[in-house]
């Protein structure tokens, strides 16, 4: 039986964390090892997807196998973490979560050592029951078996939940388990995509969270 009030998921990348320009740099940085062509944001916003080893496949013009995509992932990250004090929250994201007045927790596809951390850094931790990342060596994977592991360690049914994010992968995700997505569209997907799915979609994180208490 579903509960009165949802739990709450958030994403992390693109939805609380606004990254978006160092990920494009991160991505052209990794195309770039390999003589491929470099993307703009709004570029990256139309055609990204996971698994993300597809979404170089298409812009490299080229496959991209697991042995390929293992060193570009590593690349992309090395990047990443170089420029990661550049980011800031996105700017409603400390009021959009103390406006919700259910459980909350944060499931991200960045690596599981580096969230927590990071995480702690910009003093987020206790607002979330659970803050989980991806347990793997290499990235770009889809996130729907993370969630159903994320909400087994934390005894949900996937019915009693809503999940935030900025990517169909999101929705998709929320969709495996019985549950809900609220997409929001300032992260790294273009608007478009995402109203064409169907979803509820948001401008900011405090309408998604306004969005997410609508059943």
């Amino acid at each position: 039986m579903s509960s009165a009030h949802p739990h709450l998921v958030w994403d992390w990348n693109g939805t609380l964390l606004n990254d978006l320009d160092l990920v494009v740099a991160s991505t052209n940085a990794a195309f770039a090892s390999i003589g491929g062509p470099a993307v703009t944001a709004a570029e990256h916003r139309v055609r990204f997807r996971r698994p993300i080893a597809d979404y170089y496949a298409e812009v490299l013009g080229q496959a991209v196998d697991d042995a390929a995509f293992g060193q570009l992932d590593k690349i992309f990250h090395d990047a990443y973490k170089d420029g990661l004090t550049t980011c800031a929250l996105a700017h409603d994201a400390v009021d959009a979560m103390s406006s919700w007045s259910g459980s909350q927790s944060l499931l991200s596809m960045w690596f599981h050592q580096d969230l927590v951390p990071t995480v702690r850094t910009y003093g987020l931790t206790s607002h979330f029951l659970r803050v989980d990342g991806l347990r793997a060596e290499v990235g770009g994977d889809r996130k729907a078996e993370s969630l159903s592991r994320h909400l087994a360690e934390l005894g949900l049914d996937g019915r009693d939940v809503v999940l935030i994010g900025d990517s169909l992968d999101d929705a998709d995700a929320a969709l495996s388990v019985g549950g809900r997505a609220v997409l929001y569209t300032g992260g790294f997907t273009d608007a478009a995509r995402l109203r064409e799915s169907g979803h509820p979609v948001a401008d900011s994180l405090t309408q998604a969270v306004a969005l997410a208490s609508v059943r």
